[in-house]
C-alpha cells in the first residue's frame, strides 16, 4: 500500500539510505504547464540542513523528472520523478543493527516483514516525505489553474501556542512560525531540547482557500475523512482536527452551528466541510506531531533476539519534526484536493453532457 488517491494518484518508492527515492504521479490532465522550478522550490522548503532547528543532514533534494512531460507540458501519462540521496551515513546506525529504537517503527516493521533495515529506518523514515512534496507540487500546479491556494505553518511547539495566524510571515520564518510574537520562545524550546539531547512536539495548521463547493464523495470517501487519512499517514502525526475539532465536543449546537445568510456563512466552526463535502469556506486543519523519537539519551529496549539492553542513538535528527512536517502536511492537503476535484467532475449528468457536447 504505497499509493494514495483514486483519480489523482501517486506512488512513492525508496528508503532513507538507499540510492534514491521518488514518486510516480498518475491522473494529471494533459496540457498542464509543469513548472519544474516551482517543484524544486517546494522541495527546498522541506529539505534538511537549512537551519540549526533541523537535522544536520545535508541533501540537495534535486528532483529529476523522468516521464510524463513534453515541451514543458504534461502529456496525460504517468509523471515519474526521482531524488537521489547524496549524504547517507549508514555507519551512524551500525550500533543499532539488531536493536529496536523506542518510539520508532523498527519493532513493528521487523515483526511484519522479518527484515531489519537499520539504516535510518529504511522505508519508514520521514525521508520518504520528500517524494510526497514533489507529488504535492504537481497537484498545486494543477489547482492553481482553479485559484485554489494552500498555506501552512507552526501554531504550537512544546506547548507554546500561537495567538495569531500570519501565513505570509510563516513563509519567511526559519521554523515556519505563524505568530511572530511567539517565534522566539518556540525557537528557544527547540534549541533547549536539542541541547539536552531530547526533542519536542508541535502542531501544524493548514489552510486551504478557494476550494470549490461540492468536493467530497460520501459516504466512504468524504473530504474530511480523506484529509484526516492523508495527515495521519505522515510520519509522527498522532492526531488531526478539522475546524474547531475537539472543541466542538465542548460546545452546544447553538454555538457550533455555522449559520447562513445570503452572503455566506457567518462563522466557520466546521472548518469548511459539512457532511463530508466542502462548503466553499476556508478548509482548516490542525495536525499534531509527536516529539521526534530519535533522541540522544540512554534508553531501555530489546534486540531482535529479545535481549534487554541499554543503548544511545547516534546520527542526525530533527529536534522538532513538526517544522519540516508542515510542508509535508500542506503537500498532502493539495494531493487530496486534486483528487477530489477530478472525482467531482462527473457528479451530475449536466456536467457530463456539457463536457462531451461542449
Amino acid at each position: 500500500m504505497n499509493s494514495f488517491g483514486i483519480r489523482f494518484r501517486f506512488t512513492t518508492f525508496g528508503e532513507s539510505h538507499g540510492k534514491a527515492l521518488g514518486c510516480v504521479v498518475d491522473g494529471v490532465p494533459a496540457g498542464l504547464e509543469l513548472d519544474e522550478a516551482f517543484i524544486q522550490s517546494e522541495l527546498d522548503r522541506r529539505k534538511p540542513g537549512k537551519t540549526k532547528f533541523e537535522t544536520a543532514r545535508k541533501e540537495d533534494d534535486a528532483v529529476e523528472i523522468l516521464s510524463g512531460v513534453f515541451e514543458g507540458k504534461t502529456t496525460g501519462t504517468p509523471i515519474a520523478m526521482v531524488i537521489f540521496n547524496k549524504n547517507q551515513k549508514s555507519k551512524d546506525y551500525s550500533n543499532i543493527k539488531d536493536v529496536f529504537r523506542p518510539g520508532h517503527a523498527d519493532f513493528t516493521y521487523f515483526h511484519k516483514y522479518g527484515i531489519r533495515d537499520y539504516r535510518g529506518g529504511g522505508r519508514s523514515s520521514a525521508r520518504e516525505t520528500a517524494a510526497r512534496v514533489a507529488a504535492g507540487a504537481v497537484a498545486k500546479l494543477m489547482l492553481k489553474e482553479l485559484g485554489v491556494e494552500f498555506f501552512s505553518g507552526i501554531s504550537e511547539i512544546d506547548g507554546i501556542e500561537a495567538e495569531n495566524f500570519d501565513y505570509e510571515y510563516a513563509k519567511k520564518s526559519e521554523i515556519f512560525a505563524l505568530d511572530s510574537q511567539m517565534e522566539a520562545a518556540q525557537k528557544e524550546a527547540v534549541l533547549r531540547a536539542k541541547n539536552a539531547h531530547d526533542s519536542v512536539g508541535g502542531v501544524v495548521r493548514v489552510l486551504i482557500k478557494n476550494a470549490p463547493v461540492g468536493l467530497g464523495e460520501p459516504m466512504y470517501y468524504k473530504l474530511d475523512a480523506v484529509l484526516a487519512d492523508a495527515m495521519m499517514g505522515i510520519n509522527a502525526v498522532k492526531a488531526v482536527e478539522i475546524g474547531d475539532g475537539c472543541l466542538s465536543s465542548k460546545s452546544r449546537g447553538s454555538q457550533n452551528n455555522d449559520q447562513i445568510r445570503s452572503n455566506g456563512f457567518t462563522s466557520n466552526h466546521a472548518g469548511g466541510i459539512l457532511g463530508g463535502i466542502g462548503n466553499g469556506e476556508d478548509i482548516v486543519l490542525n495536525v499534531y506531531f509527536k516529539p521526534t523519537p530519535s533522541i540522544f539519551q540512554k534508553q531501555h529496549t530489546i534486540t531482535t533476539s529479545g535481549e534487554e539492553v541499554d543503548f544511545e542513538l547516534k546520527g542526525r535528527h530533527d529536534p522538532c519534526v513538526a517544522i519540516r512536517g508542515s510542508v509535508v502536511a500542506e503537500s498532502m492537503a493539495a494531493l487530496v484536493i486534486a483528487d477530489m476535484v477530478l472525482l467531482n467532475m462527473g457528479r451530475t449528468i449536466e456536467g457530463v453532457k456539457n463536457y462531451y457536447k461542449g
